[in-house]
């Protein structure tokens, strides 16, 4: 495959296992650890990722992370085309990659893919159904996709990666600033 994969997260436990071993079709995978106390950071090591460990003194931002992560991956892989963006406490669906990649290599006016977030145990309370719902949003063309999505790793450099200091709110002005440079970003269909 062609990508590589950034996740990012802070005691994870359990959740950034799962999300590591569904990135397991990744070139490459950098895990950007934000102060975790319950051995994430550790066990990703253990299992041949490569850790980064945030500078806790600097402000914290989920945007910052994986730019610190994009770096990285860079330097291990720069011919990269594609590049991963997860959160911690998710995973991706099997066959993703490859459907994202597909859809991506047709379309070379798409910067971004994005799918339908699930919530794994939608039942368990009414703020996971809440969520659940929330995600169900129809595939197309968007404005913009949230911190867990394909994109082309060129692209996502030549417009400066996330903006550090933005503390919430960094994916759609990304995506704007993607827009602006002639892309486009979709939602699949991942059912």
């Amino acid at each position: 495959m062609k990508f590589g994969a950034i996740a990012i997260g802070r005691n994870e436990g359990e959740r950034i296992r799962r999300c590591l071993m569904s990135l397991s079709t990744a070139a490459s995978v950098v895990y950007v650890d934000s102060g975790s106390t319950d051995g994430s950071a550790q066990w990703a090591r253990d299992h041949g990722v490569c850790v980064i460990e945030l500078d806790m003194n600097i402000p914290f931002t989920a945007a910052r992370a994986r730019n610190v992560g994009f770096k990285r991956l860079q330097e291990m892989a720069p011919d990269l085309f594609y590049v991963q963006f997860v959160d911690g406490d998710c995973e991706l669906s099997e066959g993703w990659s490859e459907h994202a990649i597909s859809f991506l290599e047709s379309h070379s006016d798409v910067a971004a893919v994005c799918g339908r977030l699930r919530e794994r145990h939608p039942d368990q309370t009414i703020y996971n159904w809440l969520c659940d719902k929330e995600w169900d949003r129809p595939p197309g063309e968007v404005s913009a996709c949230g911190g867990i999505a394909m994109m082309r790793a060129a692209t996502f450099a030549a417009v400066g990666g996330y903006r550090d200091n933005i503390i919430a709110g960094e994916e759609p002005e990304l995506c704007f600033r993607l827009r602006a440079a002639g892309f486009h970003i979709w939602r699949l269909n991942n059912d």
